[in-house]
């Protein structure tokens, strides 16, 4: 009776001879690790210890506190722009510097009072006449019956002293119309005006204002 062939294919011949091959080179690995460290020479590292100086404590200075500025300092005023209307009938006299200079108005006696004589006192804002409507009606009611039946009318310039609160205190003719009648309907008129006041580094100021009354007749 004739046996069967045994067939060894070459994959099976590569996996035998690789088995050996592994094995030698893990024996050939040890044997490599051990010689070198077995004769190579041995590896000292250097000293790296090293000193430094002393940190040195400084005591520090004593907190410095600066004081707060103080609460009475003024601060710079701030423009300020009016939007109220205004009638176009109505006479606004030119209160400003180019119209009347300062240098126009005399100093102040010595000893008197701003409410005394016309002299020129620092202000930012410049008071302005707020009852114009309440003033025309006066001068139209106050307008002298004769010169107004002759056509006749005029212009009288005052110097009003208008006090913190707006209020006039006294006021004086610096231009007649050259009617006694007129300057003394304006000077009565005057009392009845009121004025937003005058301020001067955000503080109400009383001063002295220029202001036109005009009679006109229809």
């Amino acid at each position: 009776m004739r046996s069967s062939p045994i067939w060894v294919t070459a994959n099976d011949r590569f996996k035998s001879r690789s088995e050996d091959w592994m094995s030698v080179g893990v024996v050939a690995a040890v044997v490599a690790h051990f010689s070198l460290f077995a004769f190579f020479p041995t590896l000292d590292a250097d000293d790296m210890r090293f000193t430094g100086d002393e940190i040195e404590t400084v005591d520090l200075p004593p907190e410095v506190r600066i004081p707060p500025p103080p609460d009475d300092i003024s601060r710079p005023a701030m423009p300020r722009v009016d939007h109220s209307l205004i009638d176009e009938n109505i006479t606004i006299d030119p209160t400003d510097f180019v119209h009347n200079p300062v240098e126009n108005l005399p100093p102040p006696p010595a000893g008197a009072r701003p409410s005394d004589v016309p002299a020129y006192i620092p202000r930012d804002v410049e008071p302005r006449r707020t009852n114009d409507r309440e003033i025309t009606r006066l001068l139209e009611q106050r307008y002298p019956s004769m010169l107004k039946e002759a056509g006749i009318g005029g212009s009288v310039v005052l110097y009003i002293f208008v006090d913190e609160t707006g209020t006039p205190i006294n006021s004086q003719v610096t231009k007649s119309s050259g009617y006694p009648q007129f300057d003394a309907v304006a000077l009565e008129v005057a009392d009845r005006m009121r004025f937003s006041p005058a301020m001067n580094r955000d503080k109400p100021v009383g001063v002295w204002t220029l202001q036109q009354i005009d009679f006109k007749t229809k």
